[in-house]
């Protein structure tokens, strides 16, 4: 496989290196090198995750392969995944199986990497027809959105029975996933303005309404339990006190346009997404404590980066799907 990577230290390539400041804010101390290797040319990479071997995983959607980076050489390895399942959300588990969504295929994957064997879990009712994004629990459920079919659902990967739980709000599309620290799971609803959760014992869905017209399109969920979203439609980072119910906004640096979109938080509590309506993507900082955005250019254009994830070490994992690349963030604080 080619590989390619781009540094900003080594290379010298001055994306403003410390980042560049906007919104009147002073320059920060942050500074981030940015790596990207080249994966199988038309793979479409659509979303990254870290495992235990220490890869960086991603899903393959328009040639149906789960891939394998190694950070440390650049070497790609694939697997195929079931013919025709267009693999959408990826995420591991702690023994180093790796899950995906089978967005095509209406199913959810199961990759041994050590024997390349994949098992496949259907969906039970043929409404969720695009499983989304899976992330587990604490206590080993894999929990997941069915966008188009309008569910939340949960599979019990020791018996492999398959629950879902349609959204209340039509055509609401559930979206992003992540999971509280009370064990609670936390959606969006791309198709409305609206934040979503639910109980995992009952499944009962709690639903909380964003400003109108916002289309909150990916989570994450900061040390405070503060759900943090990217509102594409109107170039927002907005912020959700789910005990308070209150919403606070921030443009985006790059305007009503800008189409935040993949996002994750860091152990220091700041925010990081990825504007992916500017020519090229930026990868942007925002610290909660200042309300300060710093953001930088993402060297190879990005392509649209629609899921990103922080790796235990703290760096940031990002598929740039429309340049068939994969991209790790190294953060560094002088």
């Amino acid at each position: 496989m080619t590989r390619q990577i781009f540094s900003l230290l080594a290379a010298g390539l001055l994306l403003g290196l410390a980042g560049q400041a906007v919104q009147g804010q002073a320059k920060s101390t942050i500074q981030v090198t940015i790596d990207e290797w080249a994966v199988t040319a038309k793979a479409h990479p659509h979303d990254p995750a870290f495992a235990p071997d220490g890869g960086l995983w991603y899903t393959g959607q328009m040639n149906h392969t789960i891939g394998r980076v190694d950070m440390a050489t650049g070497q790609v390895k694939e697997f195929k995944a079931t013919a025709g399942a267009g693999p959408h959300g990826i995420v591991a588990d702690s023994a180093g199986n790796i899950w995906y969504t089978g967005n095509a295929a209406a199913h959810i994957g199961k990759l041994d990497p050590k024997t390349g064997a994949v098992t496949d879990y259907k969906m039970p009712d043929p409404r969720a027809r695009d499983p989304h994004t899976p992330i587990f629990d604490k206590q080993g459920t894999l929990w997941f959105t069915v966008q188009g079919g309008n569910f939340v659902g949960k599979l019990d990967p020791k018996t492999g029975n398959v629950t879902l739980k349609e959204a209340p709000t039509p055509n609401s599309r559930p979206y992003g996933i992540k999971i509280m620290s009370s064990g609670t799971p936390v959606f969006d609803l791309f198709g409305t303005n609206k934040i979503g959760t639910i109980d995992p014992a009952t499944l009962t869905i709690t639903e909380y309404a964003l400003p109108d017209g916002a289309r909150p399109r990916r989570i994450t969920v900061d040390q405070n339990d503060i759900v943090w979203y990217t509102d594409y439609a109107r170039g927002f980072l907005g912020r959700l006190d789910l005990k308070t119910k209150q919403v606070k906004e921030f443009p985006s640096p790059g305007g009503a346009r800008s189409q935040p979109y993949g996002i994750t938080v860091t152990s220091d509590g700041a925010i990081w997404y990825s504007e992916s309506g500017v020519e090229p993507n930026t990868l942007v900082r925002f610290d909660p404590a200042t309300s300060a955005f710093q953001k930088w250019d993402i060297p190879s254009g990005g392509g649209v980066v629609r899921h990103m994830v922080t790796a235990p070490n703290g760096d940031l994992l990002l598929a740039c799907s429309g340049v068939d690349k994969v991209a790790r963030v190294r953060i560094r604080k002088s």
